[in-house]
């Protein structure tokens, strides 16, 4: 056992249970190491590519973190897919170890670093997602590093850790804004319920600011732009109807981290930190900020973070007595093999299954797997659709699209075609020079095609393995005649 000597809270913690739990974290590896490969980019990877060769403080729909991290990965390995996925690998494998340092935090010996340890491995959400560069990917494992700061520092009162915390809440807040949510909600929980002795620690505003001045330069970079974040977030919450809205965040939230396991350890988690006057402001954390993104119109997965704090309290609470008759077998080993079972071989939640088992198949707003597939193909009929242009034409014709993934495919897979965009962060990357004459335009022109003489139909995307994805079947028209200037034509383009 390690004891922790501290003058306002003495207890000790359990060993980490350093085999079983590594054993788990390296499972978890292997397996997202193995399919890292298997289909091909999603639409969010090409776009990260995208906007990391136009790197920036700040982009309409996002901080600039992943595309820098896209940028250095495409620019260690150009094209390799497993190699830009390895950061999305690292921070879900950093996510499984940090539950079960957690639930240790708790006073949670072996079982229960394991019980927690398995909840974030086999969770639909992390292990979906795990294998893909993707926000959703990289920013709950940084919430679950600030929830165990945070229990750490309640158990240790060691101030650094509340430094620490701000470094990675500034590392947070560069890959996604959400974690600003957090701390306005766990602060007022904090003034509320205590420990009020953490907002007296010149400590946790030393963190704060540090965060806050990392953050100044995309500050910047908004307040310049006319604040597109914030048309950004009506935008969320106008799609967030794909997952019924309000009326279906909190199903689809539990569903994704887990419908058995993750979900049960979940709720009695909650209630865990909610008896528990030490973290009962953690527990109010969990439940503000799950209403924030409820009433504001985010996606189920916003909340993915809190979840990891939650499994953690709910097993070291199993650990030290047994739950009630009707629930005790959920946190057993035969349930977890079963869950396994069904995640991969039901759920299929990972791209194992060839890619012509997804022929034919309905479109699934969420199957992320449908995404990654056929982006070189659907490019090629761009590209043919440039090349059967007479020379004169083509010499100076340019690529406009109606949504941001088609075009971030286009400048991976065909770099020498001139491509552009009006689709969220994608517009900001630049608009056609006014000297560029024919428009070879994937999606819809209507925004624009007043501007030319003549717009036809020259074909529609297909990524030959008829597979319904967001882009299967998009039209590709070709505009000719531009009788107005793209300065004019260009904000009517512009949408998030």
């Amino acid at each position: 056992m390690t004891t922790i000597t501290n003058p306002t809270l003495a207890r000790a913690v359990p060993d980490f249970a350093r085999g079983p739990v590594l054993a788990v974290a390296a499972a978890t590896a292997v397996l997202l190491t193995a399919v890292s490969g298997r289909y091909g980019y999603f639409g969010d990877e090409l776009y990260f590519i995208a906007a990391g060769h136009h790197l920036a403080w700040g982009y309409a729909d996002q901080p600039p973190m992943l595309p820098l991290i896209a940028l250095a990965m495409d620019t260690i390995a150009p094209g390799s897919l497993p190699v830009l996925r390895i950061p999305a690998t690292i921070a879900t494998v950093a996510g499984v170890v940090l539950t079960a340092l957690l639930a240790r935090e708790f006073g949670g010996a072996r079982r229960a670093q394991l019980i927690a340890a398995g909840a974030f491995a086999l969770s639909p959400n992390f292990l979906g997602t795990g294998h893909l560069l993707a926000t959703s990917t990289v920013d709950p494992a940084l919430w679950t590093a600030l929830t165990w700061l945070l229990v750490r520092w309640v158990r240790t009162r060691q101030d650094g850790l509340m430094i620490a915390a701000g470094l990675v809440t500034a590392v947070a807040i560069q890959v996604k804004f959400l974690v600003v949510a957090f701390w306005a909600v766990a602060i007022v929980a904090v003034l509320v319920f205590g420990p009020r002795d953490l907002l007296r620690r010149p400590a946790l505003w030393l963190g704060g600011a540090i965060a806050v001045l990392t953050t100044v330069p995309t500050l910047v970079w908004q307040a310049q732009n006319g604040w597109p974040q914030l048309g950004m977030s009506r935008a969320v919450a106008a799609e967030s109807v794909y997952a019924g809205g309000m009326i279906g965040f909190l199903p689809v939230a539990l569903l994704m981290v887990g419908l058995l396991i993750g979900s049960v350890l979940a709720v009695h988690g909650v209630g865990r930190l909610l008896a528990d006057p030490a973290y009962r402001f953690l527990g109010v954390t969990a439940l503000g900020v799950t209403l924030i993104f409820l009433v504001s119109g985010g996606r189920p997965y916003y909340v993915a973070g809190m979840f990891p704090l939650l499994w953690a309290a709910s097993a070291a609470s199993i650990e030290r007595r047994r739950p009630a008759v009707w629930w005790r077998w959920v946190p057993t080993w035969p349930v977890y093999a079963a869950t396994a079972v069904l995640v991969l071989g039901v759920m299929n939640v990972l791209p194992i299954r060839p890619v012509s088992a997804h022929a034919d198949q309905p479109l699934q707003i969420g199957n992320f797997q449908l995404d990654e597939i056929g982006w070189p193909a659907m490019v090629d009929d761009v590209v043919a659709a440039h090349r059967a242009l007479p020379p004169e034409s083509a010499r100076n014709a340019v690529v406009v699209t109606g949504d941001y993934w088609s075009v971030s495919a286009i400048q991976h897979f065909a770099p020498g075609l001139p491509a552009y965009s009006g689709a969220r962060g994608a517009a900001w990357f630049g608009m056609p020079p006014e000297d560029s004459g024919a428009v070879i335009f994937v999606g819809d022109p209507s925004a624009v095609a007043a501007g030319f003489d003549r717009v036809t139909q020259v074909g529609a995307l297909d990524n030959d393995v008829r597979v319904t994805n967001l882009a299967q079947g998009t039209p590709i028209f070709l505009l000719e005649g531009r009788h107005r200037p793209w300065a004019q034509l260009w904000p009517a383009l512009r949408h998030l």
